[in-house]
């Protein structure tokens, strides 16, 4: 009989590189891979960023057997048996386990009365909504952060007539500085898209939206992109702590030493502050640490968050976690590209954030990157100066 291993519930970028990474770190037993949904493991960015590729898979079937990774496909998870130590699957099957990875990822947000908008979450929903942007369609996208705004600039490309509805005044407030917000909006006004922003929803159907103001909004059809929650159930009915995604430390262990967590559907400590993360770099960064963790590394997770976004020519990057107390800095680099480095009040980097027509900004926002996870005070004048060369304000440091 073979000796339970490790299994892995939630087959997306987090879950499968863990797999991968688990078998490049020299573990031999058993590792079991679970993902509800039918197709291989794939890459949910590009899903809102064209409709003209497909889908990126992560690894292929022949990869996966080259590795000796147990792929189960299209069926949930039940229940997680802490007593006995395995997952119990919707079919009935039990796969017991010596060590746990809950990466179940995250699922669509609803606001009361959006119960009729279409999802954009998964390979289907972005086939389903894809499919439907042809000229003189109208797309209405109830969300303007990153996923609406990639949403609207696609459906531009392909014809589609596009209104954007964002509860805040300006859009992607949570992730990007105003000024960077602004220029990003004005790129999508210049190429058509139209804006009702500072106002809520109050009911939407499956092509029409009643706004807070009373005001009524028709199109084709509605795509809701208000964000994601941590799919926590599991953890909820095994008893793990939860708290805003389910609660790991800085080695990415729940309350069960058995159980870990990682990717979006997980909360862990960063730099004093507890939060959770929504991107392809986390998952990923995440991914590799947590397979270490599970054969006994004990370092704990520090690596900077940087997160990016494609709407049309243009190029967001963001590292760090912008906050709303620190000291802005602006560094112009040319052709209207610019960076706005925050400082704490210490002067050390606490996130950098920069917008080009192409990937100008690349550089600097990775140096900004590396000079984050210093910790150490920067010279705000050495910032603004395009001609400085970032790379040396790290010379001198470890």
């Amino acid at each position: 009989m073979t000796a339970p291993g490790i299994v892995i519930v939630g087959a997306g970028e987090c879950g499968t590189r863990a797999a991968f990474a688990l078998r490049e770190r020299g573990y031999e037993e058993t590792v079991t891979l679970i993902g509800k949904e039918p197709h291989l493991p794939y890459e949910r960015p590009p899903l809102s960023k064209s409709i003209e590729t497909g889908p990126k898979f992560v690894a292929d079937a022949r990869t996966f057997q080259a590795a000796g990774i147990d792929y189960i496909s299209g069926v949930s998870v039940r229940k997680i048996d802490r007593a006995y130590q395995a997952a119990v699957l919707e079919d009935g099957r039990s796969i017991s386990y010596n060590k746990l990875l809950l990466a179940t990822g995250a699922f669509p947000r609803f606001f009361p009365g959006m119960e009729g908008a279409q999802t954009f979450r998964t390979l289907e929903n972005a086939q389903a909504v894809h499919s439907r942007l042809i000229p003189g369609m109208h797309l209405i996208v109830v969300g303007g952060g990153f996923i609406g705004l990639e949403l609207a600039a696609a459906a531009r490309i392909a014809g589609a007539e596009v209104t954007v509805i964002e509860a805040a005044d300006r859009v992607m407030a949570r992730v990007v500085p105003e000024e960077i917000a602004a220029i990003a909006e004005a790129e999508h006004r210049k190429k058509g898209v139209s804006f009702i922003l500072g106002c809520g929803v109050v009911r939407v159907t499956e092509n029409e939206v009643v706004l807070s103001n009373g005001q009524i909004m028709s199109g084709d059809f509605v795509v809701a992109g208000v964000g994601v929650l941590p799919e926590t159930d599991l953890a909820k009915s095994a008893g793990l702590a939860v708290d805003n995604g389910i609660t790991v430390d800085g080695c990415f262990s729940t309350s069960d030493a058995n159980v870990f967590a990682a990717g979006d559907c997980c909360n862990f400590p960063y730099r004093g502050q507890r939060v959770r993360l929504e991107s392809w770099r986390a998952a990923h960064d995440q991914a590799n640490h947590v397979a270490a963790a599970i054969l006994g590394c004990t370092d704990l997770y520090d690596v900077v968050p940087w997160f990016w976004s494609d709407q049309y020519e243009l190029t967001i990057q963001v590292a760090g976690l912008p906050g709303a107390a620190g000291r802005m800095v602006r560094r112009d680099i040319g052709d209207g590209a610019l960076i706005l480095f925050e400082q704490g009040l210490e002067g050390a980097l606490v996130s950098a954030a920069g917008i080009s027509m192409d990937n100008a900004i690349a550089k600097d926002i990775r140096l900004a990157e590396m000079l984050i996870g210093k910790g150490v005070a920067v010279d705000a004048g050495a910032l603004a100066d395009s001609k400085m060369n970032i790379k040396k304000l790290l010379k001198g440091w470890p």
